[in-house]
Formats: C-alpha cells, sequence, structure tokens
C-alpha cells in the first residue's frame, strides 16, 4: 500500500515499482512492477492485472511498500494514451476519502471514465485522386468532381446530398480510381463562448457584484463568495460576468446545478449571454456524447462546463472558476455509494486549482452563513428584483377556517383567486412536494394500510399508471381490487393528496384551462423540461401544478400566482434542518409569482399559521427566521455549530442489525465535547429488505469526528450480512 514519502523508487539492485489505485473498494493502492522500458509518473493511466483480468489503473501518489517482495509485483501492462489525471484531482480524490472514510478507489471510479478513454475512430470520407485516371465521366460523377475541386476532404453522406448522387456512384468512382479514402479534420466538440458578446444590462447593484466577481477572478486566487439576493434579482446574469472574464484569462469555469432538469432555461440564458452552448454533463447524456465531453474538457476545449454534481470530477486542466448554484439545495448531497455534498467538496476543488468558487442561492443554507459570520466567506447581496418587479405579496389561507370541501384539498379562497387569475388571461401554479396520486391507500372496512414490503413505507398510488410505489426501493404491484387483509370489495381508499390527484381536483374545477404537470416522473430528462418551459412562455399553459421541481429557477414571465396546496408538508418529523429546508422551498416556490409587469401573490394553505416558518414567509423577513434557527442550534453544538457524523448498521436480520448497533455503542468515543446518541432503529427501519439501526456522533466545532470514527469503528466487525455505513454531515436522517 501506498506510504506518505510521494516518491518513485527504483534504486540499483530492486525493480522499479509504483503504487497504482484501482477503481474498487480497496484500501489503498497496490504496488505494480515497471518494465525496465516504460516509463510512469504520478496520474498515468495504466492497464494492471488484477487476479485473472487486467483493469485500469492510475498511478499515485506516495512510497511504493519497500518491504514487499519483488518477486510478488506483477507488472504494468501497459501505459495507455490518454490524458494522466492531474494532481489536483488525485488530491480532490484522496481528500474526499479522507473526509467521508471512504475507500480512495471508490472515489477514484466517479473520475475514471473507462469509456472515455477510448476514442472514436476517425471519420472517413473522400477525396480525388491525386493523379485520376482517364475514365468516362457521366453526369452524376461530374457533379461529385467539381465539388471536391478544392481538395478538402468530405463525409460520403456530404458529397451525397450536395451533388444529388447515390452512394454506388462514389463507390464506383473510387473503383476507378478517382477517389481516394480520407480522413476528415476533425471539428471542436464545442464552440467557445465570447465573452465579449453583448450581455443585459445591469442594475447598479447587479454591476457592482460583478466587478467584485471579476476581480476574484483576476487574482487567480482560492476564495470563496456567497452571491445572495431575493428570487428574481438576477444573480444568474451577474456570475455570468465572472464566467466571462474567466473566459478572457484562457481558463475553465465549471457551473453545478442541483437538477439538471433546471439546465434547459439556464442554457437559453448563457447562450444569450455567450452566444453558444456550454458543455453539458449529467447522467442523462448518451455514452458517446459523455466520452466526447470528458475528453473535451480533459483538452481545455470545453471552456465553461455545466452539470451536476458528477461534473465536480471532470479532468479540467486550467479551472479558474467554480460556481455552485442554488448552493442550499439538499440534491447536492449524494447518499449512495461514496456519501458526499458536492457543495462542499466543489469548494474543496476550487482551493486546490487556486480558483474562486461562488455559492448562490435566494435563500442560503445557514451552514454558509455562519461561514459568512465568521468571514470565511465573503457576501455580496442583490436586494431588488431586476427591472423593477415587485416581490409577490404572501396570504396564509388557515385551513381551520376556510377548509376545502370534503374529500377536496384546494380552499374556497385559493379556488377563488385562481378563477380570477385566469380570467384575466394569467398564469396560475399549484405546488404540491409529493409525487403520485396518493401517499396512502387503505382499507375502510379493516383499516388495513398497503405497506412496501421491502420497506417501512407506504405505498404510494400511482393511479395514472393503475400502480402502487415505494418511493424508497422502487418496488411497484397492481391496485388490488379486494383488501389484501381482509379480502372486501370496493374498501380501497386514497388518503392524503398527491400532485395527480390535485390535478384531478382542478380539471374538475377549472375545465377550461390548460393543465400542464411538472413533477420529477412527468419530465424525465432536461429535454422534456425544455419543452415544457417553452409552452409556458409561449403562453400555451395556463395552470402548472407541480412538485419542487418547478420551485427552483424557472422564469415565468406570465405567472402571476402561486398556490402552495400543503405549506405544512416537511415540517413534521425529527428532521434537524426540517423548518429550514420548508422556509427555503416555500421562499423559492412563491419567487415564480409576479417576475415580470404583473405583480404576483401567493397563498399558502396551512394548519398552522402561528408556525414561525409561516410567519416569516408572510413577513418576508428570511434573515430573522434564519437567525432564530441559529440560535436554536448554537447551544447543543448541532450543525454548523458542531459537528455531526451518522452511522448506519443495516443486516438481513433485525436480531443482527441490532447486536452489531449495540457494540458499537459500547465502543463509543467519551470525552468533553463528545457525545453518541443511539443505536435507535432508524425511521426508515427497513430500507429494500435490511434492517436499519442508527448511531449519531455529535462533536463541538474544533472536534474532528474522522479521527474519532478512524479508532471507533474498527473495533466492531461486520459479520454476515452486516454493513455499517458513515455518512459525515448527514442532510437526511431516514
Amino acid at each position: 500500500m501506498a506510504g506518505s514519502d510521494r516518491r518513485q523508487t527504483g534504486e540499483s539492485g530492486t525493480a522499479k515499482r509504483v503504487p497504482v489505485l484501482l477503481p474498487y473498494p480497496f484500501a489503498g493502492p497496490f504496488d505494480y512492477r515497471v518494465p525496465p522500458s516504460m516509463q510512469v509518473q504520478p496520474g498515468d493511466l495504466v492497464l494492471v492485472p488484477l487476479n485473472r483480468r487486467e483493469e485500469v489503473g492510475v498511478v499515485w501518489d506516495g512510497a511504493p511498500d519497500a518491504s514487499l517482495p519483488d518477486a510478488r509485483l506483477k507488472p504494468v501492462s501497459a501505459r495507455l494514451e490518454a490524458p494522466p489525471m492531474r494532481a489536483d484531482l488525485r488530491q480532490l480524490i484522496d481528500w474526499i476519502a479522507a473526509y467521508t472514510l471512504a475507500a480512495p478507489g471508490e472515489v477514484l471510479a466517479m473520475a475514471l471514465r473507462i469509456n472515455a478513454l477510448r476514442p472514436d475512430a476517425p471519420a472517413t470520407g473522400w477525396r480525388l485522386a491525386d493523379a485520376p485516371p482517364e475514365v468516362r465521366q457521366t453526369e452524376a460523377r461530374q457533379r461529385v468532381l467539381v465539388l471536391l475541386a478544392d481538395g478538402a476532404p468530405r463525409g460520403g453522406s456530404d458529397i451525397a446530398k450536395a451533388a444529388g448522387v447515390s452512394a454506388a456512384v462514389l463507390r464506383g468512382m473510387a473503383g476507378a480510381g478517382l477517389l481516394l479514402p480520407a480522413t476528415l479534420p476533425v471539428s471542436p466538440a464545442f464552440a467557445r463562448p465570447d465573452p465579449a458578446h453583448p450581455g443585459p444590462a445591469l442594475s447598479l447593484a447587479q454591476a457592482a457584484a460583478a466587478s467584485a466577481l471579476r476581480d476574484a477572478v483576476q487574482a487567480q486566487a482560492f476564495s470563496v463568495t456567497l452571491l445572495d439576493g431575493v428570487t428574481g434579482s438576477g444573480k444568474t446574469e451577474v456570475y455570468q460576468e465572472a464566467i466571462a472574464e474567466c473566459l478572457r484569462h484562457g481558463r475553465q469555469a465549471l457551473v453545478l446545478l442541483p437538477e439538471i432538469a433546471l439546465s434547459s432555461q439556464w442554457l437559453q440564458r448563457f447562450e444569450r449571454r455567450f452566444g453558444t452552448a456550454p458543455a453539458v454533463w449529467h447522467s442523462d447524456l448518451p455514452s458517446r456524447m459523455r466520452r466526447i465531453t470528458w475528453r473535451a474538457v480533459a483538452s481545455g476545449e470545453a471552456p465553461v462546463v455545466v452539470g451536476a454534481r458528477s461534473a465536480l470530477f471532470l479532468p479540467f486542466p486550467n479551472l479558474g472558476l467554480v460556481v455552485i448554484d442554488e448552493e442550499h439545495e439538499t440534491a447536492f448531497k449524494q447518499e449512495e455509494g461514496v456519501v458526499y455534498h458536492a457543495r462542499d467538496m466543489a469548494i474543496v476543488r476550487a482551493r486546490l486549482c487556486h480558483a474562486p468558487a461562488v455559492l448562490v442561492s435566494a435563500t442560503p443554507s445557514l451552514e454558509t452563513t455562519a461561514n459568512v459570520e465568521a468571514g470565511r466567506y465573503r457576501r455580496l447581496h442583490l436586494p431588488d428584483r431586476h427591472g423593477g418587479a415587485l416581490l409577490p405579496q404572501i396570504g396564509l389561507i388557515d385551513l381551520r377556517d376556510t377548509p376545502p370541501e370534503r374529500g377536496q384539498f384546494l380552499a374556497p379562497p385559493l379556488i377563488k383567486a385562481i378563477a380570477e387569475t385566469l380570467a384575466r388571461g394569467e398564469q396560475a401554479m399549484l405546488f404540491l412536494n409529493r409525487r403520485g396520486y396518493a401517499p396512502l391507500t387503505l382499507c375502510r372496512r379493516c383499516g388495513h394500510r398497503i405497506q412496501c414490503p421491502n420497506c417501512t413505507a407506504w405505498l404510494v398510488e400511482h393511479r395514472a399508471r393503475k400502480q402502487l410505489q415505494c418511493h424508497h426501493c422502487g418496488h411497484t404491484e397492481a391496485i388490488p381490487p379486494l383488501c389484501p387483509d381482509c379480502g372486501a370489495e370496493h374498501s380501497l381508499t386514497a388518503v392524503g393528496p398527491g400532485i395527480e390527484r390535485i390535478t384531478e381536483e382542478a380539471a374538475a374545477c377549472f375545465p377550461a384551462a390548460r393543465r400542464l404537470v411538472m413533477a420529477s416522473d412527468t419530465l424525465p430528462g432536461p429535454h422534456a423540461a425544455a419543452e415544457a418551459a417553452r409552452a409556458i412562455e409561449a403562453r400555451e399553459v395556463d395552470l402548472i401544478i407541480g412538485t419542487q421541481i418547478v420551485a427552483k429557477g424557472w422564469h415565468f414571465p406570465h405567472l402571476t400566482l402561486v398556490g402552495v396546496v400543503d405549506a405544512d408538508l416537511g415540517l413534521a418529523g425529527g428532521d434537524l434542518r426540517a423548518a429550514e429546508r420548508t422556509v427555503q422551498l416555500l421562499h423559492q416556490v412563491s419567487g415564480r409569482a409576479g417576475r415580470a409587469e404583473a405583480p404576483g401573490r401567493v397563498l399558502l394553505q396551512t394548519f398552522s399559521p402561528e408556525h414561525p416558518v409561516m410567519q416569516a414567509l408572510l413577513a418576508g423577513d428570511l434573515p430573522r427566521f434564519m437567525a432564530g434557527e441559529a440560535a436554536q442550534r448554537r447551544p447543543g453544538n448541532w450543525p454548523p455549530y458542531g459537528r455531526l457524523a451518522a452511522i448506519i448498521v443495516s443486516a438481513g436480520t433485525a436480531d443482527a442489525a441490532d447486536i452489531c448497533a449495540r457494540d458499537l455503542a459500547r465502543a463509543a468515543p467519551h470525552g468533553d465535547g463528545i457525545l453518541v446518541l443511539g443505536p435507535a432503529p432508524a425511521p426508515l427501519a427497513i430500507l429494500r429488505g435490511r434492517h436499519r439501526r442508527r448511531l449519531l456522533l455529535k462533536t463541538r466545532r474544533e472536534i474532528a469526528v474522522q479521527p474519532l470514527l478512524r479508532a471507533w469503528i474498527p473495533q466492531v466487525a461486520a459479520k454476515g450480512s452486516v454493513r455499517i455505513d458513515i455518512d459525515v454531515d448527514p442532510m437526511s436522517f431516514l
């Protein structure tokens, strides 16, 4: 395994050896012997034997294990002709592995795109022969000869289309010696954005913020800036000026978005500012496009990349700016595999690349706000909406006083407001952060609730698909005709609303309205989201009905009313950040209203109008609310004023999970400022068929949790089906 000396060995009389990190969950690199004819350096991609197969790995930093005999070393098979992994990306991988306690190879797997290492075969076409023979010329052949007279090779399909001939004509000309095969020149994968392309006129506040960000880019040094401001204040236009400055200096820029569906309108705004689209990176890209984009980033031919959190691991050779848009979004936290927060790791990558990082949000997270207050981050604030638009007027509908009709979920004041909005020719939106038709299916006769067989969760009815589905493990089954418990007929009833049920109710209330549902299962990718945005902007939609996907980043100029069906959703349970997340989400979705000339209005249906979240939204005073949240967390050393790590024990049986969790509790660390809570069943006590127990390690801010975890967890062996997972800085407590 690699040591800490950071040197390659090759002393006289011993084989030259190097550590190679492989994209698997090993504890570290393995040593390999370098053949005398081969030269390798840290970062080189190599092919090495592993068991009975060959794998791609990366020559890693550090000293090989000198105690390992030469005879036990296997040789490096080949050095790959691929861009080496740069030092800053290798350092990021080591940093993430150390911080999250993940195996370095698991982190490497996110950065090592094996399919991108194999370049596509060069495209071929035809050119004129240097000395074409004297052969019979037809009219079709003559058109081809005239087209290729400039000497430039062209693709076969292009020639056939331009000259109006068939592929058979080209093959015949080649057979006659008139044409020769030719490799076509490779065009740049992406056009270069033009920083001098005319951009929108900025307000005084925007111009001042843009100037500060340009200065940060010019400094070519690490810094972190929070760019915050009310929804619609033009934050995107401001940080685009930082991107322009980055391009002027010949460096690359990375923009992270929490939801790739948001990229459709973002890309339009980018193209208006820079004259061309940037490179895009997300999981829905076709494999060939991912390969092209990865290589373009590595070669510097992709100056600007916008992407989901995985774009953080692209091989930028000259990264000069990192932007994290909607930095408060929990979607930046990866919960499976290597558990990391892309916002925090993006800041680390910016530091390793000596580049500024810009955090952007209308509702900054408490973690970011605390860093601003501590002087670690700088803050730039945009207080007003751009173009003179006013913030929407927010009102509360107390469902205790004006409840919906029996079996319905839209209160009379909200129905009236929507009707008036549609009558004026304006657009309205209904928001409910719950997919499907209903969150629970209940038997009216015996009270049986249909539960997932793999999880402690109710199955959600999706009536359009005639299915019940678990939103945690993906299990689906048909809606049964009889109660599974008592066998009663026609006794199953949907309990509570989902977005499909609200759509059904809206259709009954507003039959003439043109409706569009925006949810993750109705907008499966960026293209569907782009088409939805186009239809809304073209006023082909009257009533938008959406989940949290509608809350972020959209600009719908004709939308003047937002109705929140259940503003209390998200406040229940013991989640540390429940109130913070709810106020952020509702503020963001409220910000979709009134973004142009017509004033906006927001109505929140709630059973708890006195709740601090509702009062903060009503008063438009989020800073005061966040100050209250901070005051509650600070005395108990809760994040961000303390550190937290979750230890999740899972096993095939409850007994096995209980035994391991109990043993961990007995071995738990103790000391001043250190507290271990649990073990206790996780809120999702069974997930995907595995029983789960949870412990929480909480420390004062100045006490790092990683050394405590490294000393603690190995004391307990995970036997049989037992698995111990660690989540440093948990965002979810399910």
